[in-house]
């Protein structure tokens, strides 16, 4: 999801908040969004037909596209890091998030917390060469980095190892898109003259106008889908787009957070109109075991 923000030296902006604005003072007057909208509606439906693709063909391929972008997210936070000289153990973190993906699909959940433990040892014993100096910093931030990109993740396999898993994954994703379209829309036609601010310290331009939009879409997509996609009752899909709605906004914050902790722009440049990848899975990584727990509980295994 794209927010906006400001630093000590001047605002910065990374796209438009889910309400669908940019801050006054970097928006000409007439333009409603900060982004290449026609570009990043191409680079939507590309990457929407991929993983609509591989979901809905061989679904085991999706792990392979599920792991290449997470790889792509795990280089650009260890790039952004890198500007407060934090240094993430690369070479542990991406091996242990293999494993991590690896048994969350074909392994029990037991196996996946093993891949997270053994992945923390790797990473205490791999910075040690590297002398005592930020020790404690780049230890710290390796674990962090596999907890919140490969370990979240991680759900997203285990979901997918389901017999309907294909179709669980489908719902997850357009449940939190829906969390993202909602509150655009809803920005740009109800939060005229700014709406009022939800967070306006971590991000100035996110409104309740366009949370009410997005969870009007997310709730409405749940009791649309389960029923649909999962042979699940509707007021279970109003509950499950209910939580994903919560933990896509925490997700949203999230990364937020750490982008104006590091005084940084975007995560990355890969995508045309969206930042990098990393700005594209922050609301889909929380939402990730909070559907898959859902899931579980709701449907038939």
């Amino acid at each position: 999801m794209r927010t906006t923000g400001t630093t000590p030296d001047g605002p910065v902006s990374d796209g438009p908040a889910p309400d669908g604005t940019v801050p006054e003072d970097t928006q000409p007057k007439g333009i409603r969004t900060g982004r290449n909208l026609p570009a990043a509606v191409g680079v939507g439906v590309v990457l929407g037909g991929v993983a609509l693709l591989t979901l809905l063909t061989v679904k085991a391929t999706f792990l392979l596209y599920m792991g290449a972008a997470l790889a792509v997210a795990l280089k650009e936070l260890d790039t952004a890091l890198r500007t407060r000289g934090i240094r993430i153990p690369l070479i542990p973190v991406g091996l242990g998030g293999a494993a991590m993906l690896t048994a969350g699909y074909w392994a029990a959940g037991g196996a996946v917390a093993a891949a997270f433990a053994v992945t923390v040892v790797a990473v205490l014993a791999w910075r040690m060469p590297g002398g005592t100096e930020g020790y404690v910093r780049d230890v710290s931030a390796g674990i962090l980095a596999a907890a919140y990109i490969p370990l979240l993740g991680s759900t997203v396999s285990a979901m997918l190892a389901a017999g309907d898993g294909g179709r669980r994954v489908l719902a997850f994703i357009v449940l939190t898109v829906c969390s993202d379209i909602g509150g655009y829309f809803a920005g740009i036609t109800l939060a005229r003259g700014g709406g009022h601010k939800m967070a306006p310290v971590i991000s100035p331009k996110k409104t309740w106008e366009g949370l009410v939009g997005s969870a009007l879409a997310t709730v409405a997509a749940g009791a649309i889908l389960l029923p649909a996609l999962l042979h699940g009752y509707w007021w279970q899909g109003v509950v499950t787009g209910a939580a994903a709605l919560a933990a896509a906004v925490v997700g949203d914050l999230a990364e937020s957070m750490i982008k104006r902790d590091l005084d940084i722009k975007d995560m990355g440049s890969l995508l045309p109109g969206h930042g990098g990848i990393l700005d594209r899975l922050d609301s889909l990584l929380l939402c990730a075991p909070v559907v898959w727990l859902l899931l579980s509980l709701f449907l038939k295994p």
